[in-house]
């Protein structure tokens, strides 16, 4: 079958059916979801909960496709990539000219961060945050500036903005939200107020890779803003909720001029033909965002009902991870994780008291309480 044809009228079959097939289609309720390969483990063995991955993996209708994909991984993706474009743009209701597609997220933020670099520009974002922008910008002559987060772990959008306004030189303003590592959302209303008033000098670079776990009624997209506003992008990734983070494909949102300016600075032949026919897959299976929420919450629960019967401080989280204290030196911490066989999140300063643990599977979830429970015992949390 020619490739058109097969992404055209296959891929919506091959999800709804083959969902019904596989172990997934379970009850969440019953703590027993199995997954369709276990993405969980590393090859030494740990289960990963450090990298914010969905654990459930690619769902059926993704597998299928890539699978199918593979008679034509020799062509140049061209074609594929017109899909995504298609499909994203009836997911989103957005003209296709207002998007753009990358290896993952970050590469949406590199090459934002590439396009507007000007001699005394100026760089703004919260700390802690996603450091990847951050890193980005290092090779030019951004003047990074670091606000850290409000009392109640918000991005604290008065000091940005004084900071903002303190040169005439363009500036980009990343936030994002719901925030990486803290997990909670800043009101939608606040970020909103700002935009509305800003200058054209300032870019608003919104990474919303967890928008998809979101239920807080604060919280909404920024997508309505790029419309009428060049200043604003809006980020997003199919490395989270749609269990894609090893194929790279992540989409920006924006004015048409403001995508004109950023598609110089994309890899050419975007996306991967694998990672693109996965992608509209993932976006016809009818019940993988809401199988991911539901598994997701159910973990979150069992970790943070264990997290209140031991009194350890936590986040709130309206994300796939939750930020919870810890007692003593996070390196030893992290050790004695691995060792129980659980792979956790990496420093991140200045919040070195704290440990992000991403949701695995409920069972994962259990074991990873057991442990904790363990480590009270010993007197080591």
């Amino acid at each position: 079958m020619k490739r058109r044809a097969f992404l055209r009228t296959g891929l919506a079959g091959v999800g709804v059916a083959g969902l019904s097939a596989t172990p997934l289609a379970g009850s969440v309720g019953s703590r027993h979801v199995i997954p369709l390969f276990d993405p969980r483990r590393s090859e030494d063995g740990p289960v990963r909960l450090s990298s914010n991955e969905n654990p459930l993996g690619l769902s059926q209708a993704a597998r299928d496709a890539v699978v199918s994909g593979l008679d034509e991984a020799n062509r140049y993706p061209g074609a594929t990539g017109r899909l995504v474009y298609e499909a994203l743009a009836a997911r989103l209701e957005v003209p296709e000219e207002q998007l753009f597609l990358g290896a993952g997220s970050t590469e949406i933020l590199r090459v934002a961060v590439q396009a507007w670099a000007v001699p005394g520009g100026r760089l703004v974002y919260a700390e802690p945050t996603f450091e990847d922008v951050p890193g980005y910008a290092a090779p030019f002559s951004f003047d990074h500036v670091t606000v850290p987060l409000t009392e109640s772990f918000e991005h604290d959008l008065g000091r940005m903005r004084e900071e903002t306004e303190r040169t005439p030189y363009p500036t980009i303003v990343y936030i994002c939200n719901p925030n990486n590592p803290t997990g909670g959302i800043t009101p939608s209303d606040a970020i909103e107020e700002w935009i509305r008033e800003a200058s054209d000098q300032t870019l608003f670079l919104v990474d919303e890779a967890y928008y998809e776990y979101v239920d807080d009624p604060a919280y909404r997209t920024a997508i309505p803003w790029v419309t009428d506003r060049p200043n604003v992008i809006v980020v997003r990734t199919f490395s989270k909720i749609y269990a894609m983070a090893g194929m790279r494909l992540g989409y920006g949102i924006a004015h048409p001029q403001t995508a004109e300016r950023v598609r110089p600075f994309l890899s050419r032949n975007n996306p991967n033909h694998l990672a693109g026919v996965a992608g509209v897959a993932s976006l016809q299976d009818p019940e993988l965002v809401g199988r991911s929420v539901a598994v997701n919450q159910e973990a979150r629960s069992i970790l943070c009902d264990c997290l209140d019967e031991l009194g350890l401080d936590y986040l709130p989280s309206q994300t796939n991870f939750v930020m919870h204290r810890i007692h003593g030196e996070l390196k030893d911490y992290n050790d004695r994780m691995e060792e129980a066989g659980f792979r956790v999140g990496r420093p991140f300063p200045p919040m070195l008291d704290y440990s992000r643990v991403s949701m695995g599977l409920p069972e994962d979830m259990s074991r990873f309480a057991d442990t904790l429970r363990a480590f009270r015992q010993k007197g080591w949390i």
